[in-house]
């Protein structure tokens, strides 16, 4: 019978999942040798065709849990059921090595809706950099702020300490343009090179997911951000009692890409019973804001999420497949995968959805 480790919340193992398109550049042709004149007559020679290729091979990490939100992480390639629009798929690859070269864009909501609990956001954002990006090569990391406008901050680094003292001299105030951040996040900083196989490309959101001055919109950042093959994280700063009208938005562009959602602040009285039957004059607080109690449980929370988002990103099950697909799905827009792990039929099992197999210069009108 197979036996199943389960990691504990300071040492989370899991994964993230995203889905491989083929490289978007062409290689570099080599140069001509200077000084070759053309005969007289010969008509100017035309650079060789290119052709936009689709997916050749799909990149599926995965995160796995047990029915009590405990991470399974000794799990075998034959362990998984890969399909593709239903069709089973063959894996011809399967890694699960700890501490994986990533790519992680940090963004930050320095929008008004941060100001009260900055402070302890700002240092759960420096844990996350200074644990992300430890000072090796293999891990790059760039930051965007977004409050009125998104900003490129610091673009794409290892330096984790540089991008941590950014983070000390950030005053939150203004707007929120959310999806514009995620877009530029896809779009405008410096690629490093082997992405999005090695290193994964990952983003990390603290933020409460709402929007107010951007440009872009919901549906074009999510088939962006699954286009380039990100996956992404959020740690919220909601706060207890309070709820943001997007916080679905926030919910969906996680689960759709492979991530999830932490809610540090907004579950500080999950495990306290009584606290409804506990009135006070300032509401009902079985930790009186401004309290010590208060105060050591809201830390307890944001460190409990910062160490679960962590071990996410770090660690994961990786699967690669080269599409087999019945022609009449070919043509689809969109392709829809599901992973199972048969023997484990309680396990929560986190993949991307679905990926596009072809690039959106590509994409026939009337896709499916």
């Amino acid at each position: 019978m197979k036996r199943y480790i389960y990691a504990t919340a300071a040492a989370l193992v899991c994964g993230l999942f995203a889905l491989a398109e083929a490289p978007q550049q062409a290689p570099p042709q080599p140069a001509k040798p200077a000084g070759q004149a053309k005969p007289a007559g010969q008509q100017t020679e035309q650079p060789p065709p290119t052709f936009v290729g689709g997916v050749s091979e799909v990149i599926v990490p995965v995160t796995v849990t047990d029915d009590k939100g405990r991470f399974v992480s000794n799990l075998v390639q034959s362990d998984f059921r890969v399909l593709d629009e239903g069709r089973p798929q063959r894996i011809e690859f399967f890694n699960h090595n700890e501490k994986q070269p990533i790519v992680v864009g940090f963004l930050v909501d320095l929008s008004s809706a941060s100001v009260i609990h900055w402070k302890n956001y700002k240092e759960a954002i420096q844990e996350l950099i200074w644990g992300l990006l430890p000072g090796d090569k293999r891990y790059a990391g760039y930051l965007v702020g977004y409050g009125n406008e998104a900003q490129l901050l610091i673009n794409t680094t290892s330096d984790g300490e540089t991008m941590g003292q950014t983070i000390d001299r950030l005053k939150p105030g203004g707007g929120s343009a959310f999806y514009d951040a995620i877009y530029m996040a896809c779009t405008r900083r410096e690629i490093v090179q082997g992405e999005p196989y090695e290193p994964r490309r990952v983003i990390v959101i603290i933020g409460d997911g709402h929007d107010n001055t951007s440009h872009h919109s919901f549906d074009e950042v999510l088939e962006i951000a699954k286009r380039q093959m990100v996956t992404i994280y959020g740690v919220s700063t909601v706060s207890y009692g309070f709820t943001a009208a997007e916080q679905s938005s926030l919910e969906r562009l996680a689960s759709e890409t492979g991530g999830r959602v932490e809610y540090p602040m907004n579950t500080l009285y999950r495990d306290v019973s009584g606290y409804i039957s506990t009135p006070r004059d300032a509401g009902n607080y079985v930790y009186e804001p401004g309290s010590g109690g208060y105060a050591s449980e809201r830390l307890r929370g944001i460190v409990k999420a910062v160490q679960s988002i962590q071990g996410d990103v770090t660690t994961q099950y990786v699967l690669r497949y080269r599409p087999d697909i019945d022609a009449d799905t070919r043509s689809k827009l969109f392709r829809r995968i599901k992973v199972e792990i048969p023997d484990l039929p309680n396990a929560k099992v986190y993949y991307r959805d679905g990926y596009y197999p072809l690039p959106a210069s590509a994409t026939p009108r009337g896709g499916q």
